[in-house]
């Protein structure tokens, strides 16, 4: 068995020595007005194994509000390619004299071409007993995959269960992002994606996609109706079982050419911020918003205010006559 990896791994630089609290800017003071926080870890492997024997792989990767799992078995003849890219931002601007921002991105990709065929193995293994005595593996083929996405309620799942062959090519692309500024105003978006083109020969298929009714960050702003400052808290509202939007279970027996290309895609924006403070009226009283204007008009004192923006008209409603 052969076996080629090249792996990759870069973050964001940390000193070796942590300055005092309020010489980090975090969050802001007076002395240290501008307050910004950014964590960015990224992960880049190629793999390459080519042999004969018994296997056992897994490989579980998660970012944020996107996770990816593989996991694979069998006895037989291997010969496998993958490659795995994994992103994780965090970024957050909390400076004393703008509004506060927080974003976060997150993605992972995973691409594998496999193909195995299954066979009974005696592998010997040490200089002792098993030596003397190899051991029997008879193991059917089996590879499992699924990708979620917590943020937009997205779960995609495919197996391969008991088969003699797989020829399999397989593309997973996961990626979440959000942008809260703190009036609040959030704009976000989950996408998923799953492409599949594969044979599988006596065995068991299963593709699975369940999809939410409601995106999670609506659970967020119902919980939060008031929120004007503070961290992002998603709060799930509902289950993706409960009533989801979109169901598929696919199950296939026997011997398949399957292939599949299938994309969820969720953007979400909320926006909640109130008006500024003195608006610009340029018709005067009548213009500026309803929530100024109080019950008892131009009495309270955002009417009054809002109104110094008036433009003074260029003749005389009702000119003076000598």
């Amino acid at each position: 068995m052969v076996l080629v990896a090249l792996i990759g791994c870069s973050m964001a630089a940390m000193p070796t020595k942590f300055p005092p609290a309020k010489e980090m800017g975090w969050p802001a003071t007076p002395t240290y007005p501008n307050g910004y926080q950014e964590s960015n870890r990224t992960f880049d492997f190629e793999q390459s194994v080519q042999g004969n024997g018994y296997f056992v792989t897994y490989l579980y990767a998660k970012a944020g509000n996107v996770a990816v799992k593989n996991y694979a078995h069998g006895s037989g003849s291997l010969n496998s390619e993958a490659t795995l890219t994994y992103q994780n931002l965090d970024r957050s601007t909390h400076n004393l004299q703008s509004d506060y921002n927080d974003f976060a991105q997150d993605c992972i990709q995973f691409k594998e071409d496999v193909s195995m065929v299954y066979a009974p193995m005696r592998i010997a293994v040490g200089t002792g007993y098993y030596a003397a005595n190899p051991l029997d593996y008879s193991s059917l083929l089996k590879e499992k995959t699924w990708v979620k996405n917590y943020l937009a309620g997205t779960s995609m799942h495919h197996e391969v269960e008991y088969a003699h062959a797989l020829d399999k090519e397989l593309e997973i692309v996961a990626k979440d992002k959000i942008n809260m500024t703190w009036d609040p105003e959030l704009e976000s978006v989950g996408y998923t994606q799953m492409k599949l083109v594969e044979d599988v020969t006596d065995g068991k298929a299963h593709i699975g996609v369940l999809q939410a009714n409601e995106n999670f960050l609506a659970g967020w702003a119902e919980n939060n109706p008031g929120a004007s400052s503070g961290s992002i808290d998603l709060v799930a509202k509902k289950s993706a079982w409960k009533n989801p939007s979109i169901e598929i279970d696919e199950d296939y027996w026997g011997t398949y050419h399957i292939e599949k290309n299938m994309t969820l895609e969720v953007p979400y924006h909320l926006k909640m911020a109130g008006e500024d403070w003195l608006p610009c009226c340029f018709g005067g009283y009548l213009t500026i918003p309803a929530t100024y204007m109080g019950d008892s008009k131009l009495k309270g004192a955002k009417g009054v205010f809002d109104c110094t923006c008036f433009k003074a008209p260029t003749q005389a409603q009702f000119p003076r006559v000598y």
